[in-house]
C-alpha cells in the first residue's frame, strides 16, 4: 500500500485560491502587465492602522478601466467623496476600483461581468495621490491582499540575436 509512504495529505486537485494559479488582468492594461505603479501595496501592521491597502496604477482621466476577472458587481457608489466600484469574483476575492466613473447604465450592482470588460472610466473626482487608479483586493471582510499577486505571469518573448 502506497499511502503509508506519504506522511502528508495529497491534494486531490489544485484550487484557484493560490496567487500562482490566478490569471487576473490589470484594470489599466487588460493584460498581465500592470503598467506603471505609482504607489505600492503597504498593508498596516494592525487592521485598524493607516496603510495603503492596494496599488495605484498610472492612468489618465477618461481612460477605460477593465474588470480584472469575471465576477459580479457588488457595489457602485460614493465612499468618502470618491466614486468606487467593487467586484466579487468566484474565488472569494473582491476587487475595488477608484476613482471610477460608471456611465454605462448596464453596469450596476448585481451585473455579471467578464474579465477585460470595460466597467468605467478613470474619474477626475477623488484623485488624492496624483493621477491614477487605486486598485484594491481583499478576501473576507477585511483581509487585504496585494492585487499585483493576482496577475498571471507576463508573457516573455525572446528576440533572436542579430548576426552583427
Amino acid at each position: 500500500m502506497l499511502l503509508g509512504l506519504f506522511p502528508f495529505p495529497i491534494p486531490s486537485r489544485a484550487t484557484s485560491t493560490t496567487p500562482l494559479e490566478r490569471n487576473y488582468i490589470s484594470p489599466i492594461t487588460a493584460t498581465a502587465d500592470p503598467g506603471k505603479i505609482t504607489h505600492g501595496f503597504d498593508p498596516p501592521k494592525k487592521k485598524w492602522l493607516a496603510g495603503h491597502r492596494g496599488v495605484d496604477l498610472a492612468a489618465t482621466v477618461g481612460q477605460d478601466i477593465y474588470a480584472a476577472q469575471d465576477g459580479v458587481i457588488a457595489f457602485v457608489g460614493i465612499v468618502a467623496g470618491t466614486p468606487v466600484l467593487s467586484i466579487d469574483h468566484n474565488d472569494g476575492i473582491r476587487t475595488t476600483y477608484q476613482p471610477i466613473d460608471v456611465t454605462n447604465p448596464d453596469i450596476s450592482q448585481g451585473t455579471v461581468i467578464q474579465a477585460g470588460q470595460v466597467i468605467g472610466k478613470l474619474s477626475p473626482v477623488g484623485i488624492s495621490h496624483g493621477q491614477g487608479l487605486h486598485w484594491g483586493a481583499r478576501t473576507g471582510k477585511d483581509t487585504y491582499i496585494n492585487p499585483l499577486s493576482l496577475l498571471g505571469a507576463p508573457v516573455i518573448r525572446l528576440k533572436p540575436l542579430s548576426n552583427q
